[in-house]
């Protein structure tokens, strides 16, 4: 597929992050976990190294996964789909870091992961916010729209979310969404902008606070 060529001809750099802002987000209990998406295998080293946990990665990308294998314990190069022999009921945690937005179908893949979770497993994912304030900005000051090879607008995003969409996402699919936390500020990623989004957060009586955050980190447990 055009799409899939398009992220296979990503830097190598885009697959090297290590996303240690998620690992608080992996409950303590899993010690077998799946990273989908897992790039080079950065965030699953992480992991392996502050916990004592087996950790599986599924990568598309052939040179990353090709990195990946040499840090986790096992790695699939292909998409994530239910095609995957991947044992059922298997699984504490399935991690999806930016991932779910690269897909044309995260719908049918929250559904399968669902089959290889066990009993107590949940789904851990960080999800960029198409709210976030600097692409409003660019959008309505601007009214720039421009698709890059980063950021909100990653020209190979195939969906956008928003808080209230990720949450009813989950909940249709069959999840209960135990936690969903704004990550990454707008003071890290684009301090020059803080002082604008304070003044009209003011004015809006701090209606647009979600704005702030490029990302969302959600725990959901199959409601099963």
């Amino acid at each position: 597929m055009l799409m899939e060529y398009e992220y296979q001809k990503k830097d190598a750099e885009y697959f090297q992050n290590v996303r240690q802002e998620m690992l608080d987000f992996i409950p303590f209990s899993s010690k077998t976990i799946l990273d989908v998406g897992c790039g080079g295998g950065n965030f699953g080293k992480y992991l392996k190294e502050e916990r004592n946990v087996e950790v599986w990665g599924v990568e598309l990308d052939k040179d990353a996964a090709s990195i990946a294998a040499q840090k986790l314990d096992k790695v699939i190069c292909a998409a994530f789909t239910n095609s995957l022999d991947l044992p059922k009921s298997n699984f504490d945690c399935i991690v999806f870091n930016d991932v779910l937005e690269h897909m044309v179908d995260p719908y049918s893949a929250l559904v399968y992961a669902k089959e290889i979770l066990n009993k107590q497993g949940v789904v851990v994912a960080s999800i960029p916010n198409v709210r976030y304030f600097d692409n409003i900005w660019n959008l309505l000051v601007k009214k720039n729209w421009e698709y890059s090879d980063w950021g909100i607008l990653d020209k190979t995003h195939l969906r956008f979310f928003t808080k209230r969409s990720i949450i009813s996402t989950f909940e249709n699919l069959g999840y209960y969404v135990e936690c969903i936390e704004s990550i990454n500020p707008l003071e890290k990623i684009h301090p020059r902008l803080v002082k604008r989004f304070n003044f009209l957060n003011i004015i809006l009586l701090n209606k647009i606070e979600d704005m702030r955050y490029l990302q969302f980190a959600v725990v959901a447990r199959p409601k099963n």
